[in-house]
């Protein structure tokens, strides 16, 4: 397990009810059977809106999530760069908090 995977999962683990499950193949978080954070290219990513969305995609290096790689990102969801691995846990607590508003 990488360095960057070690700090994701500390990070994600820590929002109460998250359960470790994959999405697209990848190592996710859910609660409520909803992902609200990825593990994807040494990078993590998070499902976020209005204002969480808008400061998570200005941190430097931080972009739409596209795991396809074939320039169609899902618009909700903003990977972010290990360099920015102390804000994880926040960025996980924010998407988690917004995945289960609509749960």
């Amino acid at each position: 397990m990488t360095n960057e995977e070690q700090l994701y999962n500390a990070a994600a683990s820590k929002v109460n009810g998250a359960v470790a499950g994959q999405m697209f193949g990848k190592p996710c978080y859910k609660i409520g059977g909803k992902a609200f954070v990825c593990f994807f290219q040494q990078e993590a990513a998070f499902k976020l809106t209005g204002a969480d969305h808008a400061n998570a995609l200005a941190l430097t290096g931080a972009k739409l999530f596209d795991p396809s790689g074939k320039g169609r990102p899902m618009k909700e969801w903003v990977q972010v760069p290990a360099v920015h691995s102390n804000s994880w846990s926040m960025l996980a607590a924010k998407a988690a908090g917004y995945v289960s508003s609509g749960i």
